[in-house]
């Protein structure tokens, strides 16, 4: 098992960054981890993966804005949000997959005023 918690939300201006932070339980090394965000009155979406080897994707949406990143040696996955916009409000997540299993994190508050 693997606990993951979220932390480095707020209320930002438009053009603002963030930069939201995962620490987990125990060893991320060689796990793939996920962000997803959900918007009041949405479902749930990918915001981008960073693979075991650090590669990554992006959601259209978030492409050229956010970057994710990993430090195996702190257990912590980051993304960096640059030129937020309002639409990006939303509770950021962070997911790990490991064995066939998800894990997810309770969450953190971003909220992004034009």
């Amino acid at each position: 098992q693997v606990q993951l918690v979220e932390s480095g939300g707020g209320l930002v201006q438009a053009g603002g960054s963030l930069r939201l932070s995962c620490a987990a339980s125990r060893s991320i090394l060689g796990i793939n981890m996920g962000w997803y965000r959900q918007a009041p009155g949405k479902q749930r979406e990918l915001v981008g993966r960073i693979t075991g080897s650090s590669r990554t994707n992006y959601a259209d949406s978030v492409k050229g804005r956010f970057t994710i990143s990993r430090d195996n040696a702190k257990n912590t996955v980051y993304l960096q949000m640059d030129n937020l916009k309002p639409e990006d409000t939303a509770i950021y997540y962070c997911q790990a997959l490991t064995f066939g299993n998800e894990y997810w994190g309770q969450g953190t508050q971003v909220t992004v005023s034009s």
